[in-house]
């Protein structure tokens, strides 16, 4: 039972705990591949642009029959994402004049990812696959020519490769790997406010892996430049695929060695130390000046709660 029951039942974290088996060893035999484009229960999740596709009538399903998939436009992409209880799942990728389109069928409804998490539009089951299929479909539409010789590259291997028909290379979709940490010093937590964050709302600082970094050194990298804090220990605490556009956040608890904040106005707003139960306010949404911190949806969410509610070993 959570310590803190003022924040209610732990929740769910979005784009993780996937129900798809990948089925990785099908992705190279054509033939089975085929086979499960053949099948009768055969579903795809269908982007166009960067809204998901809904059937309205069947309570915003992001499942559609593949074949009824493939006539709502041209298709641009089509991705083997895995089985679900055994039926296979595609991401199909539209063409994007398909997307206007669509607005005007009642029979759909368009949402972009984020909206369909925070708004909880779908059975949260579906949120990894989406999750899966956006960031996959995403690397395609940006990897369409040759890193090596600038040729066209074309689509293998269920989607799950791209090979150049010039100098041969093959291509694999990438994941950015971001390091997203909470600073602790005893009863305070070190948050930032991003330029682009609604108003109120305060999270835990965040930054993208250098090459040749450990997560250790990007958690005090990241966290230095942005608000001059120098931190020691680091723990891993969790990790969420984020599609927006392919990255995966690393989620850590770090130990602040220093305590006077100078903020990096390129990067933040603000930052500023938050005590352990003006945090728990915010995440309750109960804090009298009306400040917020992230969706439950969202790794940020977590960290702070899961220090929120069990303190660290840094204290």
């Amino acid at each position: 039972m959570s310590p803190r029951p003022d924040l209610g039942p732990w929740p769910r974290l979005g784009y993780a705990a996937s129900r798809l088996d990948r089925a990785s060893h099908r992705r190279a035999d054509a033939a089975a591949v085929a086979a499960l484009e053949g099948d009768a229960a055969a579903r795809a999740y269908v982007f166009a642009r960067d809204v998901v596709v809904l059937n309205t009538p069947l309570g915003l399903d992001p499942l559609i029959a593949l074949g009824d998939a493939r006539k709502l436009g041209p298709v641009a992409e089509t991705a083997f994402l895995g089985l679900r209880d055994g039926a296979p799942c595609f991401a199909l990728a539209l063409e994007p004049a398909a997307a206007d389109a669509l607005k005007s069928h009642a029979e759909f409804t368009l949402a972009d990812l984020r909206a369909i998490a925070v708004r909880g539009l779908v059975d949260p089951d579906h949120l990894a696959a989406l999750a899966e299929g956006k960031a996959l479909l995403n690397w395609h539409a940006r990897h369409r020519f040759c890193s090596n010789c600038g040729a066209e590259t074309a689509c293998v291997e269920a989607g799950w490769r791209r090979d150049c028909g010039s100098c041969k290379a093959p291509h694999f979709p990438r994941t950015d790997p971001v390091v997203i940490m909470l600073a602790v010093a005893g009863e305070r937590c070190l948050l930032g406010r991003s330029h682009r964050f609604q108003p109120g709302m305060w999270s835990c600082l965040a930054g993208f892996i250098e090459p040749g970094e450990t997560i250790e050194d990007a958690v005090q990298r990241e966290t230095r430049e942005e608000t001059g804090i120098v931190c020691g220990r680091v723990n891993y605490f969790a990790s969420q695929p984020w599609p927006f556009p392919t990255s995966l956040m690393i989620g850590c608890h770090a130990e602040a060695l220093s305590h006077e904040i100078t903020v990096d106005r390129t990067e933040l707003d603000d930052a500023r130390w938050f005590a352990r139960e003006e945090a728990a306010m915010m995440l309750a949404r109960a804090h009298p000046e009306g400040l917020t911190a992230p969706q439950p949806f969202a790794i940020a969410y977590h960290i702070i709660r899961a220090w929120v509610e069990h303190g660290s070993e840094f204290a």
